[in-house]
């Protein structure tokens, strides 16, 4: 079964963040068990501390939902020694339960040495026709591919083979050389010649003949296998470890977490049939081929949170949508296919997921459920934002009667320990920042939530330059910062921008320095958006 990413918006907010997780927990204690909460990026304090305070990790990173190699039905052929004779390598490239068209060569660490092809076989078999010798047989390769055994004296020890392997034909006087391989039939005075030139390896094919030198001593290897010596001398050829004709030079491999964009612009341009796949450890988990490419599954995907493309976590083009639950404004993603989606106009995206938990008729641990409420508080900022829904506040006050918290003292605990008003200004205008598109127009609004603005305020130069510099790169109409203080209800605005646009869209005449106040302003999506809207959309 295929995963499902449950993700929210990039920068994450708290609501973002716990609104993935309990929707997750909710389908996978429904009967799902295979969706996963996510995050488009890093955690920022206020999240990081709830977290830690409820007892939960934060959830997956996804930096991407293109599509990777992990996401494609990749082979999952045995992965081979480097010490196997040919001839199982052979019959594993043939076996139908198989069916491919390479398999990888491994290291006993499992990390990849090499590839072997049937043509790779084949092509190392024609080589023996005109260069008849092998160098260095492993004895256990040899016995195996032949299905011999030695008939030598037990205190001759022999560990490997080498030499040129010659066939001796009946009545034909064969010449016999020093050191190397003679097969041979019902022909004693061969065998006697060949042990007396001091071959290496004698050995007899499918005749009782060797019966009258078992257990003799003697420097040349003495086998029997009950093949005839032509099939015997093809096996010779077969029995070499595998890892001696795998290709190892110049070879491309993938590893799970390649995109297949990438992927296939290699494939393209080199000419191989078959790829390893390699994990985060570089070990061989499989093989990848040019028709996998061909039509490779999607990452299935539910966004929480957002439903803006300029918002939404990268790839999200390659990934297949299969719901959206949200609570602002619909905008430009666009799905193939018809999905669930759940948009309604409450305070935070965590009510919406609570509000389902309560229609299945199930409730979230006490942990969650704390988790949860403070997402809720967080987004409604201490339910005074004008997003707050009277249901939004009877699901929080239900969620922390069941985690055993206070809605209050949580709200104080989580706004005092926002964000620090001495992180670097860079790092804090981007710590919660959207992107929006109204008609022909864009902009960026960055938002921070504190009891206390006067530390932030005292930076508005840095903010402003900050500002200034994402304004010139990303080429917006209109970047905004709102530093909103829970106690007075409003948000001190810093914006780099058109300042009749802001005079306009907010009825404000008290603008210095690219700064205002905007009293009983909390929210970014339901007073902000709307109000620039009204002059560009």
């Amino acid at each position: 079964m295929d995963s499902v990413y449950v993700i929210g918006h990039r920068n994450p907010d708290t609501d973002s963040v716990v609104s993935a997780m309990a929707y997750a927990a909710l389908n996978n204690a429904l009967g799902e068990n295979n969706y996963i909460a996510a995050r488009a990026g890093h955690l920022n304090t206020e999240t990081a501390f709830l977290l830690q305070h409820f007892g939960f990790q934060p959830p997956v990173y996804l930096r991407s939902v293109r599509t990777q190699v992990a996401d494609v039905d990749y082979d999952t052929p045995p992965s081979l020694g480097a010490g196997v004779p040919v001839s199982y390598a052979w019959h594993m490239l043939h076996n139908e339960e198989n069916s491919v068209s390479a398999l990888p060569i491994t290291e006993e660490n499992g990390r990849l040495f090499g590839l072997v092809t049937a043509g790779g076989i084949a092509e190392s078999d024609m080589k023996s026709v005109s260069d008849p010798t092998v160098t260095s047989v492993p004895i256990f390769n040899l016995l195996s591919a032949l299905e011999g055994h030695i008939i030598n004296s037990e205190e001759d020890i022999f560990d490997e083979i080498s030499g040129e392997v010659v066939i001796a034909l009946p009545g034909d006087a064969t010449e016999i050389k020093p050191g190397s391989i003679i097969l041979c039939g019902n022909q004693k005075s061969v065998a006697d010649q060949a042990i007396e030139a001091g071959a290496s390896c004698l050995i007899f094919c499918g005749t009782s003949l060797g019966e009258e030198y078992r257990n003799r001593s003697c420097s040349t290897c003495l086998i029997f296998c009950p093949y005839d010596a032509y099939r015997a001398a093809r096996l010779i050829f077969q029995s070499i470890p595998v890892g001696r004709i795998a290709c190892t030079e110049g070879l491309k491999f993938f590893h799970l977490t390649d995109y297949i964009d990438d992927v296939r612009d290699i494939v393209i341009q080199s000419r191989f049939r078959s790829y390893p796949v390699l994990n985060e450890e570089d070990k061989v988990v499989g093989t990848l081929s040019r028709y996998h490419l061909i039509r490779p599954r999607k990452k299935k995907v539910v966004l929480v949170d957002h439903n803006e493309t300029g918002q939404a976590v990268s790839g999200l083009d390659q990934a297949e949508i299969i719901a959206i639950i949200d609570h602002h404004r619909l905008a430009d993603v666009q799905t193939g296919n018809p999905v669930f989606m759940r948009n309604e106009p409450v305070g935070s995206t965590t009510s919406i997921v609570a509000a389902m938990y309560q229609e299945h008729g199930l409730m979230p641990s006490p942990a969650l459920a704390g988790l949860m409420a403070a997402a809720i508080i967080s987004d409604t900022v201490m339910f005074k934002s004008p997003t707050c829904k009277p249901h939004d506040k009877i699901l929080a006050e239900r969620l922390a009667r069941h985690a055993g918290i206070n809605c209050e003292e949580l709200g104080k605990a989580m706004f005092s320990r926002g964000v620090s008003p001495d992180m670097p200004a860079k790092d804090l205008v981007n710590a919660d920042m959207k992107e929006f598109h109204l008609g022909a127009h864009s902009l960026a609004i960055s938002q921070i939530t504190t009891v206390d603005s006067d530390h932030f305020l005292a930076r508005s130069a840095d903010f402003i330059e900050v500002l200034q510099n994402i304004k010139a790169e990303r080429q917006y109409d209109l970047v905004l910062m709102m530093i909103t203080n829970v106690l007075k209800a409003g948000s001190e605005l810093l914006f780099i921008g058109d300042e009749e646009i802001i005079r306009n869209a907010f009825s404000v005449e008290d603008i210095h320095n690219n700064h205002v106040f905007l009293p009983g302003v909390l929210s970014r999506k339901l007073q902000i958006v709307p109000a620039l809207s009204q002059l560009w959309g």
